[in-house]
């Protein structure tokens, strides 16, 4: 188990840090858990490129020969994200796409890009209804590999808060529903029960009324 854990901090390591979902997986760190437990192979990261895919195989003692001509041809190139400010209607869409934090603003007002942060994943382009996110090409990343790791995973921390805390509000309002319709039922049975023993006393009544007529 420790060593597992120990190869993949070494792989995640190696990995990006783009978090872009390129791979398939949620993340760069959700990919170096499949290539440990999973048999992932070690091709599927296009920002990485060959540098990438040659310091897997070492480290994993993996022919790269195989995938190189494959790495080559995917090899995306580094970039950043920018907001035509101008366009931006504050819809937050690309907001809730970012998987590191990168991108500022609040609903109904402009957002903008912190360059510093920006990965380049360009999950927040697709979500734009306003085609107003371009990417614009760089020589080489500028983002750090390890805030990135850090602000990728302190999203998810908060996000699987909201979503734990949005499974308690919907299991405690089903509970409060139980409660209630057990509640009703025993309101319903006690009145139910109310009305029979109305009905006897005013049969029984009814009955001595009778007896004391028949005997007066």
């Amino acid at each position: 188990m420790t060593n597992s854990a120990t190869t993949i901090d070494a792989i995640d390591a190696l990995l990006p840090q783009t978090q872009c979902q390129e791979c398939t997986y949620a993340g760069c760190r959700p990919y170096a858990v499949a290539i440990v437990e999973q048999n992932e192979t070690i091709n599927r990261c296009p920002p990485g490129g060959v540098a990438t895919l040659q310091a897997l195989a070492s480290l994993l003692n993996i022919d790269a020969n195989n995938y190189i001509n494959e790495v080559t041809e995917q090899t995306r190139a580094p970039s950043r994200a920018i907001i035509q400010e101008d366009l931006c209607i504050g819809c937050t869409k690309c907001i809730q796409a970012c998987p590191v934090d990168a991108i500022l603003g609040s609903a109904k007002f402009m957002h903008s890009v912190i360059s510093s942060e920006c990965t380049g994943c360009e999950l927040c382009v697709e979500p734009c209804p306003m085609d107003c996110i371009d990417m614009q090409a760089l020589s080489k990343p500028e983002f750090n590999k390890d805030t990135a790791r850090q602000r990728y995973e302190s999203r998810q921390l908060r996000l699987d808060k909201i979503a734990n805390e949005k499974q308690q509000r919907h299991q405690q309002a089903l509970v409060n529903k139980m409660e209630n319709k057990a509640d009703n039922e025993s309101q319903q049975k006690t009145s139910i029960q109310s009305e029979v023993q109305a009905a006897i006393a005013r049969a029984k009544a009814k009955k001595q009324q009778k007896q004391q007529l028949q005997t007066g």
